[in-house]
């Protein structure tokens, strides 16, 4: 849900907020005031391209904070968004809400930030999307498109077409995964056969070497260690004189550090005074270390090699592996992930007929399947699609359109001479796109006897709002909780037909937020929260414009206003009182 949101420098908006709640919200305000640039604000936070004419004359950016309420919890949305901050390192505010933040220089660069980090605006976009659904005064036209047609009817069918739409685009991605790579080994053999060749002169090599992980830098210290073995020995050697003593056989009679210290513990143990006898245990202390380090002494030369040509040996090994790593990686560890890959990329090389057989066997079993999917598929479609006809004509006849009856036609997608995905189907060779081998067009009769005509051909710009309102009204069944916005979806309608839209966005309402710019008091009258935009012109000429919430009182005299301006008289108030009286009444059947 959107809780709030924030303007600062957009359009005639200088500085402007708004706290949002539950059920349905109306904006009003006089013409020109910067109903628009509310609804706009929300396109931005949507992730559309931004427009540097929409900042406010004089300033150097706009920026558009919406603070979004959605808890973490289970569905998918809620799981959706909560992976979505992840990757994107954002975070919830203390109250757990979430902040999207949009601006837009005086220069048309854009920058979108959310959860506090700045993240790119297809981020944005994609963490509003399942939050936000904006109607704007042009955005009824994209219900023109054959693709929102098919998109629109698939929600409405649900769970009885989702599983299927599913499985078909798995089914599909097999089967042109599978024939892209048959095509490729089939097209490109030679070629193939030739990289092939290469990866496996170069898996011999380093099969022959046989490198251990860090096996190079090991042999660096080994090599380094061996070329000062002298020196090193005769440190050693020293060093275990020094501690433990000559063999007999050296003739040496030089006392060890051992024989001195147990000399001193005899000395220590000797005497009467006990404060010396208590040096007693730190001396043994010192000659376990002793004899310790005198014994890993022993154990580190016994440790050398005694082999002269050892040296010669790792020095060979050592230009063997830099062999490989002067070819394949810069060290034995890369040369070993080389290898890696390159028997993954040999698997998929085989250009023999057997393996080419065996390809072309799954690129037939997975069209098949592809086929069984989409045939299931549209057949679920022309279940429902009678169903969606029949419901929106029903919104459609409260919508002072009661002639008028919508049509859903499901046609099968011929496929074209070079097709990039021909998917034989009985005896046909269908399309076989992301979401079907189905066209879907929305077509309309307006009045009785009036033919079906596409929603382009046949629809003014007053009843294709209201077709899409009809529309969003039915496919509220089933789904729940996205912000709506309608700006301006009343427009060319009146009267009667005003007080049903309002009824049906008040409906909608009960299971989403909704939004609406309106100018109809018929409409405004079914708020559950109603929002002004005022117009200040400053001594200057220059135009500033805010939002607020409207008490009772004030309320009353917003719609006294929109009723023909009559706000200054008792009868505009009387006949505004009356038609909250009347919106109330309706809300609460």
């Amino acid at each position: 849900m959107l809780a709030e949101i924030r303007i600062d420098n957009l359009g005639v908006i200088s500085e402007a907020s708004a706290r949002f709640h539950g059920g349905l919200t109306v904006l009003t305000g006089e013409t020109g005031a910067g109903k628009t640039m509310v609804v706009t604000s929300l396109h931005l936070l949507s992730g559309v391209r931004a427009d540097a004419t929409r900042v406010r004359v004089g300033a150097n950016r706009a920026v558009v904070e919406g603070r979004f309420s959605v808890d973490d919890g289970a569905s998918h949305v809620e799981k959706e968004v909560a992976r979505l901050l992840e990757a994107a390192g954002a975070q919830r505010d203390e109250d757990g809400s979430i902040i999207a933040v949009r601006s837009v220089g005086s220069d048309g660069r854009s920058r979108a930030h959310l959860g506090g980090r700045s993240v790119p605006v297809g981020v944005l976009s994609e963490f509003t999307d399942p939050l936000l659904t904006v109607h704007g005064q042009n955005d009824q036209l994209r219900l023109l498109r054959p693709g929102e047609q098919r998109s629109a009817l698939d929600r409405f069918g649900g769970k009885a077409i989702v599983p299927l739409l599913d499985r078909y685009r798995t089914h599909r991605r097999r089967w042109l995964d599978a024939r892209a790579e048959l095509h490729e080994r089939t097209e490109r053999s030679r070629e193939l056969a030739q990289e092939a060749d290469r990866l496996q002169y170069g898996l011999d090599e380093i099969e022959r070497v046989d490198p251990e992980p860090g096996e190079d830098a090991r042999l660096v210290d080994d090599v380094r260690r061996l070329s000062d073995l002298d020196s090193l020995r005769e440190a050693a050697m020293g060093a275990h004189a020094v501690l433990a003593g000559q063999d007999a056989a050296d003739g040496d009679e030089a006392r060890s550090a051992l024989d001195l210290l147990g000399e001193a513990r005899s000395r220590v143990d000797g005497s009467d005074d006990p404060a010396l006898r208590d040096l007693g245990p730190r001396l043994d202390d010192a000659i376990a270390v002793v004899t310790d380090v005198a014994g890993d002494l022993s154990g580190y030369l016994g440790d050398l090699p005694s082999d002269p040509g050892a040296l010669e040996t790792l020095l060979t090994r050592q230009a063997e592996l830099k062999t490989l790593t002067r070819k394949y990686a810069a060290d034995v560890d890369g040369v070993l992930e080389w290898a890696r890959g390159a028997r993954e990329r040999l698997s998929s090389l085989d250009v023999s007929a057997e393996a080419l057989d065996k390809l072309a066997a799954e690129v037939d079993a997975e069209a098949t399947a592809t086929a069984e999917a989409a045939t299931a598929l549209s057949a679920a479609r022309h279940k429902v699609a009678g169903k969606l006809a029949k419901a929106v004509s029903k919104e459609l006849a409260g919508l002072a359109m009661g002639r008028a009856v919508l049509e859903v036609q499901i046609r099968e997608q011929q496929a074209a001479a070079a097709d990039s995905a021909p998917l034989p189907i009985g005896d046909r060779v269908l399309h076989a796109g992301e979401s079907g081998v189905d066209e879907v067009e929305f077509r309309l009769a307006a009045h009785d006897g009036a033919p079906a005509l596409p929603l382009a051909r046949s629809a003014s710009g007053g009843e294709l709002s209201r077709v899409m309102l009809a529309l969003e009204v039915v496919l509220a069944g089933s789904e729940r909780g996205a912000t709506m916005v309608f700006d301006e979806v009343d427009a060319g309608v009146g009267g009667r037909a005003a007080v049903e839209i309002g009824r049906r966005l008040a409906r909608l309402s009960r299971t989403h937020q909704v939004i609406v710019v309106t100018h109809l008091p018929q409409v405004a009258a079914f708020a559950d929260t109603h929002l002004v935009v005022d117009k200040v012109d400053d001594r200057a000429g220059v135009v500033s414009s805010g939002v607020r919430m409207l008490s009772d009182a004030e309320r009353v005299a917003e719609l006294a206003r929109m009723l023909a301006g009559l706000d200054d008289t008792e009868t505009g108030r009387a006949h505004a009182e009356e038609l909250l009286a009347v919106a109330h009444a309706e809300r609460a059947l």
